[in-house]
């Protein structure tokens, strides 16, 4: 995507180079930050410079690549394998990427994995950006559909950040709006805040207003009110891992839209890569949930009067916090899965209607 006229992706490589987006200090400073080594990856993926289910997963592979170049034996594939999944547990996308690349890897000769690790990293990126592309135009028909419909703004409400900064490029829940707008459909966009890091406010804003798509920032209670006022014709959001039953599991305040949606009669749509779906699991309150820092509760990152990016406490130094970083939608209260290879219901039957060949992997 486009940043101040020049095409960039989330992550790239440059021969043995590793280049990613810093997204800790968006929106207030752009750093390209260059990974050199596992440990670099494996922090990136920790600390959320890198986030979003593909993303991880782009990121995981990269990792092989740079510890691969260190050494290439037996040892070091398991030892890769059990630092990155070690790293975040509930996005599927990094078990995914890390499988992969296993298989990729592992029968091959040590002097040829180094250069494999680089290719098949590089294969997965560039079918990421087809497949965010796909999801893209499958969603877009959503949006054009309600637009022939009214013959006014379509206004879309998402949840935390499922744009190109989430995925290698396009992005899953924002793919849609992109297309929409490059094919002239009005869209208007309810960004959520997305406490308590504040994906909504920090990237997704940042996100729309580069590409010069109307929104605006909202909190993340708001949206129901929207809703029962008439302002929401759709809800577009991603997911870190989806069950192969349909239950999705995204950032936490997900289901309370959800929730608002259905009450409200308003479709609720969630973007995903066909990797994100885990055929292992049938319910989605066996997703692990990843419980971080208390810190992101009880403090708030901005930029102060003078331009330094701050961080200020919101609460008595003594109040505990609790921080679930996700929760989880059952598919009863999902409109539709919208996937690279269409749109389905959240169900078993849906996603094995556009993925035969994952229900074997599927427990019966």
């Amino acid at each position: 995507m486009l940043v101040q006229g020049k095409a960039f992706r989330s992550i790239w490589h440059e021969e043995k180079r590793v280049l990613i987006i810093d997204q800790t200090l968006l929106p207030h400073r752009f750093e390209i930050r260059e990974l050199t080594t596992l440990a670099d990856c494996v922090t990136a993926i920790e600390q959320m410079q890198v986030r979003g289910a593909p993303l991880i997963g782009a990121t995981a592979a990269y990792g092989f690549c740079l510890a691969l170049e260190e050494g290439a034996g037996d040892a070091v594939l398991a030892d890769t394998a059990a630092r990155l999944l070690a790293s975040r547990p509930t996005a599927v996308n990094l078990r995914w990427a890390v499988e992969r690349m296993q298989r990729r890897l592992s029968s091959l000769p040590e002097t040829e994995r180094p250069a494999a690790a680089w290719q098949e990293a590089a294969v997965i990126c560039e079918e990421d950006v087809a497949v965010n592309e796909a999801i893209g135009r499958h969603g877009c028909a959503l949006i054009e559909e309600i637009w022939r419909r009214k013959e006014d703004t379509v206004h879309v409400l998402t949840h935390c950040n499922a744009g190109w900064l989430a995925t290698v490029d396009w992005g899953t829940a924002l793919a849609p709006v992109y297309q929409a707008r490059r094919r002239g459909i009005p869209v208007h966009v309810w960004v959520d805040e997305t406490r308590p890091r504040n994906q909504g406010a920090h990237l997704t804003a940042w996100e729309l207003g580069a590409a010069d798509i109307e929104h605006h920032l909202i909190a993340d209670n708001s949206g129901g009110h929207l809703m029962q006022r008439g302002l929401v014709d759709l809800c577009l959001v991603g997911t870190d891992r989806t069950t192969a039953t349909g239950d999705v599991c995204n950032k936490i305040g997900t289901y309370l839209k959800a929730l608002a949606a259905a009450d409200n009669g308003i479709p609720f749509y969630v973007a995903l890569p066909g990797s994100t779906v885990d055929w292992r699991l049938e319910k989605g309150l066996d997703i692990p949930i990843e419980e971080r820092s208390a810190d992101e509760v009880t403090t708030s990152q901005g930029m102060d009067q003078e331009g330094k990016v701050v961080a200020v406490r919101i609460c008595p130094r003594e109040t505990p916090a609790f921080n679930p970083a996700f929760d989880v939608t059952p598919a009863r209260l999902i409109t539709g899965l919208i996937t690279e290879r269409g749109v389905c219901t959240a169900s078993r039957d849906g996603l094995a209607g556009l993925f035969p060949e994952a229900v074997g992997h599927a427990r019966p």
